[in-house]
């Protein structure tokens, strides 16, 4: 489930986590996407190419530009979408979910099966 950090006309940032053998299939936003893996490997398809990425990759999508995103380990990535939102975009079904969080505001890390057998009780 995508998780609202911020949300300003200049953009919103979103935190999205995948476990091993997740995907986010073709899709595209209104927006321009800006992706950054945080942990984890996915591998991402635009234009009929895939592209394998490690924790640090820095992504970015044109508006309207489709592509797919497949976890290969738990991931953790961030979006920012900009201008927010973009022309045409329906927000009326959004105004629910969102999340005014502060600007430092921070989310619980990913947690891997192997590490939460190890986690005091």
């Amino acid at each position: 489930m995508p998780r609202v950090l911020f949300t300003s006309p200049e953009c919103r940032a979103v935190v999205i986590d995948l476990r091993s053998g997740e995907e986010l299939g073709d899709h595209h936003v209104r927006e321009r996407a800006v992706v950054e893996v945080v942990t984890g490997r996915v591998s991402i398809e635009c234009s009929g190419e895939t592209v394998k990425c490690e924790a640090g990759t820095l992504v970015s999508f044109d508006p309207g530009e489709h592509h797919a995103v497949r976890a290969h380990a738990d991931a953790r990535l961030l979006l920012l979408l900009a201008p927010w939102p973009g022309a045409k975009h329906n927000t009326e079904s959004e105004k629910e979910h969102d999340q005014h969080l502060p600007t430092n505001a921070v989310t619980e890390p990913i947690q891997s099966p192997d590490t939460t057998a190890d986690r005091p009780e």
